[in-house]
């Protein structure tokens, strides 16, 4: 790996934040980092998540208006999901990926130029591609373009204030909050990367739920009310958009009585 003080090459990394799935959250500083590109890099999750593609090709077929930028297509190297040791498998994840970006920005574009990547959300709230460009070797200079994070669009679908009036809020992960609980001293808690429906692991009483799906794109889901009632629901609903679509991404945000 090299470090920043070694740094020779000519690449800039730009990480573009493009939102959930709705072209239009596309930002106007997005666009100029879109065109000012001369290369950009579409990653392929396999047949099951090919929506994931599809929507960074229309983005590019929509807002990319300079012709000299190529647009390259690759395959992305895929986690070991069992593997005993999470932090471990995912850094040995994050190397691979590392090593794949390399590559194709080697082969497509040599060592000077600008190349991109779409990211859905922002690059900064719980997505590993700002801790991936890093491990590149050569080591580009990097640039963040934000995005409009899935908690954004969660709170902008239900016209939903995320805080109370002066209290803090958590955000963490299915996982995390199976493992370690809800915080006796939070009131708000929005959950991300939940693969399991980790809320049923959760006391109900109190608790109301505000979940999606899809956020942002034309199967976007929609569900929200009293745990208790609406959590069966939303794990029926899940389960059922999981085995049409072969893959699913949702977030929620749980409140709890004051």
């Amino acid at each position: 790996m090299t470090s920043p003080s070694t740094h020779k090459a000519g690449i800039t990394l730009s990480l573009i934040g493009i939102g959930c799935g709705d072209p239009e959250q596309l930002t106007l500083a997005a666009i100029r980092a879109i065109n000012a590109a001369d290369l950009i890099l579409i990653p392929r999750k396999g047949s099951e998540k090919s929506e994931l593609a599809d929507l960074r090709r229309t983005i590019c077929a929509d807002v990319l208006t300079n012709d000299k930028t190529r647009v390259v297509e690759f395959d992305l190297p895929v986690r070991d999901a069992d593997a005993e040791d999470y932090r471990k498998g995912v850094d040995e994840w994050h190397d691979a990926v590392a090593a794949t970006w390399s590559r194709e920005i080697k082969n497509h574009l040599g060592h000077e130029g600008r190349v991109a990547l779409l990211i859905w959300g922002d690059p900064s709230l719980f997505d590993s591609s700002l801790r991936i460009a890093r491990r590149l070797d050569p080591l580009p200079d990097i640039e963040v373009i934000p995005g409009v994070t899935s908690i954004q669009a969660l709170c902008a679908a239900h016209a939903l204030p995320v805080n109370e009036i002066g209290e803090s809020f958590l955000v963490t992960t299915g996982r995390r909050l199976r493992d370690d609980g809800w915080p006796d001293y939070l009131n708000t808690v929005v959950v991300m990367l939940d693969g399991g429906a980790a809320f049923q692991s959760l006391n109900t009483e109190g608790l109301t739920i505000w979940w999606g799906a899809y956020l942002g794109m034309p199967n976007e889901i929609l569900m929200s009310g009293a745990l208790a009632e609406t959590g069966p629901h939303i794990v029926a609903v899940r389960n059922a958009a999981r085995e049409k679509h072969g893959w699913i991404m949702d977030s929620y945000i749980l409140k709890r009585s004051p």
